[in-house]
């Protein structure tokens, strides 16, 4: 994060963009250095309250994870011909019409699994 050291030698402007570029308000008056300096300074540990608090974002609950769980399974593995069809459609070709929708909701239903994978990961850690 920030040192005091780092923003004291700033100009406002120089602050204002830092503070606009996380979405960070001034502390009290606008026209004041301290008011962005204070703001800068402080947002990670407000942060990091908040999310102990149980405010703002927040893990879901186990109930939750476990129906990314239920969804996956639901989903089952593709078989050779459907991975065969998933490689060649990732490498951007695709069938006639009106086979190309099947196709494409195939891909999608393949992408959406994976997506659902990662996502279970990143919320297992």
């Amino acid at each position: 994060m920030f040192t005091r050291s780092e923003l004291e030698i700033k100009t406002v402007p120089e602050l204002q963009n830092l503070c606009r570029r996380y979405g960070i308000p001034p502390t009290g008056n606008a026209g004041y250095k301290t008011s962005y300096i204070t703001s800068l300074l402080s947002f990670p540990i407000i942060s990091v309250n908040q999310t102990e608090e149980g405010r703002g974002l927040k893990a879901p609950s186990l109930a939750s994870i476990q129906v990314f769980g239920s969804a996956i399974d639901e989903m089952n593995s593709p078989t050779p011909e459907q991975a065969a069809l998933i490689r060649i459609s990732m490498e951007g070709r695709r069938m006639g019409h009106p086979d190309r929708y099947k196709q494409e909701e195939l891909l999608a239903w393949y992408m959406s699994k994976m997506k659902l994978e990662e996502i279970l990961g990143l919320l297992s850690r």
